[in-house]
């Protein structure tokens, strides 16, 4: 007998192999969508519940005055936890801000809050505002490490959405694309 006679069976041929790595890749990728979702899931578990009240914080406004979450009742609140060094974030902003002028007539107000700190926290939003969008500034506040741990914001950006009578509805972490978060405002002012 021959060598090729004895043994494992003839290599299979070449388009074999190649279905074989290309059904490897997507098993991979759909292994990878499932855990990516379960990463998804577990972040929003360790979000503010959605049926949960917000609670009464007055923020300080970057232009002055403050802003507290109660007088805002009867519209969606749509509050963003941003920081000018987050890439994240500056990448999001142009469309939560174009999103919340295009739907406020509808109800929904934004409020941008910095977690910016320090001595240097209003130079650099104040910076950002000139340089970058200067139509974040009636949006802006400050978020000082009390409002952040009250909405659980471990990282950014984190959004929530507030109902009418201001109660969380959803919360994200992490960027969304403006389709996204068009959805996402549409159905929070269909909520009643």
């Amino acid at each position: 007998m021959n060598q090729e006679g004895i043994g494992a069976p003839p290599p299979p041929p070449k388009t074999a192999r190649g279905m074989k790595v290309v059904l490897g890749l997507v098993a991979g990728l759909g292994l990878a969508g499932v855990v990516y979702l379960g990463v998804m899931e577990a972040q929003r578990a360790k979000l503010v519940p959605d049926g949960t009240s917000a609670p009464e914080l007055e923020l300080a406004r970057h232009d002055g005055g403050t802003l507290k979450l109660s007088e805002l009742r009867g519209q969606v609140v749509m509050l963003d936890f941003w920081a000018t060094w987050c890439p994240p974030c500056r990448e999001e902003m142009p469309a939560l801000v174009k999103l919340a002028k295009e739907y406020e007539p509808q109800g929904l107000v934004f409020v941008a809050a910095s977690r910016d700190d320090g001595p240097k926290a209003d130079r650099l939003v104040e910076s950002f505002l000139k340089r970058t969008l200067p139509d974040l500034r009636p949006y802006v506040v400050y978020a000082n490490d009390d409002v952040a741990r009250t909405f659980q914001v471990t990282a950014l950006p984190t959004l929530y959405f507030l109902d009418r009578e201001g109660k969380v509805m959803d919360a994200q972490r992490g960027a969304l694309s403006e389709d996204a978060l068009r959805r996402r405002i549409e159905r929070a002012l269909k909520q009643q």
